[in-house]
């Protein structure tokens, strides 16, 4: 008992001091608290009103809450597989920072996302309800949650509020965990720490409303079914500018300005990388077919959910051949680095479009991913800029293309499509200079040169990775 009261007393303070910090204001902290018994208090009545229920409402309530959690999972599960990819592809000093640095993107986006960020992008949709982001995420009004005596067949919930949460967040940390591996070898933890806060609590949030949350884009057709742009190109345009701020990496370029590749040190790592992102995406795009539900599921949703699985696929196997392709011809090896880059540009290039397209469209879209992606290598490096897992080519520039190519393949309006693109990246790009300008003129940017050939894992947090007669051969 005197164990649970010191938690509950530690949890509170810490509650109430960032919550005052953050603007958020106790207030909406205790009606929160207030909002979470009534929830308990509905779960308990829940068995005294189940008999009103139809069987095939309870199912369909069942089935959506239960698909959409396991989506949610999924989507948290590519934490991992951003961690395999990004260790993998660099040096083995690096290895505990890199890992580091993937958990507290989950771990700080979780909690600030909760705090202020789901509020901010999605500001409440009832009658009356503030567009300012103020609305709690456990206010009850009929959009959240309903008093189980108020379920009926005309008017219940189809979404639990808790599950739309998870949902939701596992989005956000998505978003800020793509920067990692453009960054990597180079930037101090607690800047970096820094960084995942701004973009999980209001830069993510505040562009997401922007489409999801009702906001101008939305109005005027835009559509983003997954988020080509609003997860995965925020992230790559992120990604671009912390590259372009902290310089390159000792070494990656000589002099006299020729490319040296620095090699990472594990493939295995990448490859297990790239097929737990795979599948972890179909979570993202298939999963989208669950959240924000209005109306009982339909043949048609369950159509839907078998194109997007399988639009999914195909974009990412033919953005995988291509790229082997062009590497292969173009410098006469088939570069594997290359395909594994090349799937993940085609499942970011399908992500936005992957409900309105046809399959034979989902493999052009994959190709032209493919081509867009080794471009945007090649550009990067032209201009010595320093991306270690290639996130903007990825993420950055397959994003802006998925979102085109919903009105090239899928008939949105071009219009609409081109004004949403170019507001997110501009977004990205001014918040994201701000925020990694500030931490330069603060100190809180790059590492010295001495803990950069160290390596970060023993600079960063004392420790390594690998015992010292275990480290793989390129360090």
């Amino acid at each position: 008992m005197m164990n649970f009261m010191w938690r509950y007393g530690l949890w509170t303070a810490l509650a109430l001091g960032w919550t005052s910090f953050s603007g958020v204001g106790t207030d909406a902290l205790w009606a929160q608290e207030a909002a979470a018994d009534a929830v308990v208090a509905v779960v308990e009545a829940a068995p005294a009103a189940e008999a009103a229920w139809s069987g095939d409402k309870l199912v369909n309530f069942a089935l959506v809450n239960t698909i959409l959690l396991l989506s949610a999972v999924l989507v948290i599960f590519m934490q991992a597989g951003f961690a395999m990819v990004e260790v993998g592809m660099n040096s083995s000093k690096n290895t505990v920072n890199i890992l580091a640095k993937n958990l507290l993107d989950f771990g700080i986006g979780v909690v600030l996302f909760f705090a202020i960020g789901y509020a901010i992008m999605y500001p409440g949709f009832s009658a009356g309800a503030p567009a300012d982001g103020s609305q709690e995420f456990f206010k009850l009004d009929s959009t959240r949650i309903f008093a189980i005596s108020d379920w009926s067949e005309a008017s219940w919930p189809y979404l639990l509020p808790q599950i739309d949460f998870l949902f939701q967040v596992a989005f956000a940390a998505t978003a800020a965990t793509i920067v990692s591996g453009a960054v990597a070898g180079r930037m101090k933890f607690a800047g970096y720490l820094v960084y995942t806060a701004v973009i999980t609590g209001f830069v993510y949030p505040v562009s997401g409303s922007w489409k999801w949350g009702n906001g101008f884009l939305e109005t005027m057709g835009f559509w983003d079914f997954a988020g080509s742009g609003l997860v995965h190109m925020v992230g790559g345009v992120a990604g671009l500018v912390g590259a372009i701020f902290l310089g390159p990496r000792i070494g990656r370029f000589s002099k006299d300005g020729k490319s040296t590749p620095i090699p990472g040190h594990n493939v295995t790592y990448t490859v297990l990388g790239v097929f737990i992102l795979l599948i972890g995406w179909y979570g993202f795009n298939p999963g989208s077919v669950f959240g924000a539900r209005a109306s009982d599921l339909t043949l048609a949703d369950m159509q839907s959910y078998g194109l997007i699985a399988t639009n999914t696929t195909l974009a990412a196997c033919s953005g995988c051949v291509t790229m082997m392709v062009i590497a292969w011809f173009l410098i006469g090896k088939p570069d594997l680095g290359m395909a594994l880059n090349g799937t993940l540009a085609g499942l970011v290039g399908i992500t936005a479009n992957c409900d309105c397209v046809t399959n034979i469209s989902a493999l052009i879209i994959g190709v032209v991913a493919g081509i867009v992606c080794y471009s945007a290598i090649i550009a990067l490096d032209m201009l010595k800029i320093d991306d270690p897992v290639s996130a903007f080519p990825v993420h950055g520039a397959c994003g802006a293309w998925g979102l085109i190519a919903c009105a090239v393949f899928g008939g949105k309006p071009m219009g609409a499509q081109l004004t949403g693109t170019i507001a997110i990246a501009l977004w990205a790009a001014v918040t994201m200079g701000i925020t990694f300008g500030i931490l330069k003129v603060v100190g809180l940017l790059r590492v010295t040169a001495e803990e950069e050939m160290t390596g970060l894992d023993i600079s960063e947090h004392g420790m390594q990775a690998y015992p010292a007669d275990a480290i793989p051969a390129h360090t």
